[in-house]
């Protein structure tokens, strides 16, 4: 039987709040700019023109909870692919997202909080 993968306290969805490579106007252009990681090591990313669905796979960035991907998507409109890692520090999410042969650029989230549930009354 195949070995089950633990999940990732990365799991989940994050904004986007800063990217060292692209400004704040750029960033939320075409809405909140974010990153998401499922529970199936799968994933996806949007900023600005950019879009991308991500590979994952758990890993340990300095000693902390990290995640390691490979993406394919498009950059306004133009196939585009990359790799990228994501760690937390804190209550915040750092890492790099690169383009194949092109540019790179750090980034900083924050986990998007789920929504109550909401509780009927009976």
């Amino acid at each position: 039987m195949a070995k089950r993968k633990p999940k990732s306290p990365i799991a989940g969805r994050w904004n986007i709040l800063s990217m060292t490579g692209w400004d704040q106007e750029y960033l939320h252009v075409r809405g909140p700019a974010f990153i998401e990681f499922s529970p199936s090591h799968t994933g996806e990313f949007h900023f600005g023109y950019v879009q991308g669905q991500m590979e994952c796979r758990n890993a340990e960035k300095h000693g902390k909870p990290a995640v390691e991907f490979t993406w394919e998507g498009a950059d306004e409109m133009e196939p585009e692919s990359g790799y990228g890692w994501a760690a937390l520090e804190g209550d915040a999410l750092v890492g790099v997202l690169a383009f194949e042969h092109g540019d790179e650029s750090g980034f900083t989230a924050q986990r998007v909080e789920p929504r109550a549930k909401r509780t009927s009354r009976s």
